[in-house]
C-alpha cells in the first residue's frame, strides 16, 4: 500500500512565504509607530502611572537575609602613571625629609671636627643622628651684624646647655666671588674663641637648609690647655 500523499505540498520557501502572508494570524501585528508617537513625550505622571500599573500584584523580595556584595575592581596601572607616582613620591621625600639627595656629594658641603673628635662625628651630625635644639638665621645680614648675632646666640646656647644647634647663613649665590657669610661662620667656629666649644660641624640636610645652613655640635665644657696637656701625657705613657 502506497503512503498517502499530504494535501499540502510546498515546492519552495517562496510559496510558503505567500501562504503565510495570506493566512490570517490570531495575533495582529502592530508596529511601534502605531502605539506611540515618537514626537510625543510621556509625562512623568503618566510614566509613574504606567509603572505602578505594571507592578500591580508584584510582591517585593524580603531583604532580611540580604547580603550586599561589594566588588572591588583593580584596574591595571598604566606604566606612565606608575612612574609619575614614584617620581612624585621621591620628590615629596626630597622636599620634606631630604631623602634622595646628599649635600655631602656636592662641592658646597662643609664639615669639620674639634680637638680629639673622631671625623665620623661630623658625618653622623650631617645624617641627623644628633638632636638640633635651636637655630639662628643670619641670612641677609652684613658680616659685622651677623657676627654679633652669632656671638650672642652661641653664648645663649652654652648657658642653656644646648648641644646641637643650626646656623642659617645662606648659600651665598648672590655673592660675586664666594659665599661671604658661610665662610665667616666656618672661620668663627674654627679660629675664634668658640673653637673650644665646637665638637663638630657640618652642612645641614636638605630639610634644614642644605648647604645654606650648618649644624654645630657643642661640647658640654670647653677644651682647656690643661686638658690638652693631660691628653698628650696619657698618649706618651
Amino acid at each position: 500500500m502506497k503512503p498517502r500523499k499530504s494535501s499540502l505540498t510546498f515546492k519552495s520557501f517562496q510559496e510558503l512565504k505567500v501562504i503565510l502572508e495570506n493566512t490570517p494570524s490570531s495575533f495582529p501585528v502592530r508596529h511601534y509607530s502605531e502605539l506611540i508617537d515618537p514626537k510625543e513625550k510621556i509625562s512623568p505622571e503618566l510614566e509613574k502611572e504606567l509603572y505602578e500599573k505594571a507592578m500591580e500584584g508584584v510582591t517585593p523580595i524580603s531583604r532580611e537575609n540580604y547580603v550586599e556584595r561589594i566588588f572591588q575592581i583593580e584596574l591595571p596601572e598604566n606604566s606612565r602613571d606608575r612612574e609619575d607616582a614614584e617620581t612624585l613620591e621621591k620628590l615629596t621625600d626630597l622636599v620634606k625629609y631630604g631623602k634622595g639627595f646628599n649635600v655631602a656629594d656636592t662641592p658646597e658641603y662643609i664639615e669639620g671636627t674639634g680637638y680629639n673628635i673622631h671625623p665620623d662625628i661630623a658625618r653622623r651630625l650631617h645624617r641627623g643622628d644628633y638632636s638640633i635644639q635651636a637655630f639662628v638665621d643670619l641670612h641677609g645680614l652684613v658680616a659685622e651684624d651677623a657676627q654679633e648675632v652669632f656671638e650672642n646666640f652661641l653664648k645663649w646656647a652654652v648657658i642653656t646647655e644646648k648641644t646641637g644647634v643650626l646656623i642659617i647663613h645662606g648659600r651665598g649665590l648672590s655673592s660675586p666671588a664666594e659665599p661671604v657669610l658661610k665662610k665667616k661662620v666656618v672661620e668663627w667656629l674654627t679660629h675664634g674663641p668658640w673653637r673650644k666649644w665646637v665638637a663638630a660641624y657640618s652642612s645641614a640636610r636638605i630639610c634644614d637648609g642644605g648647604a645654606g645652613a650648618t649644624y654645630v655640635l657643642l661640647r658640654p665644657r670647653p677644651v682647656s690647655k690643661r686638658f690638652k696637656k693631660r691628653r698628650v701625657k696619657a698618649k706618651q705613657r
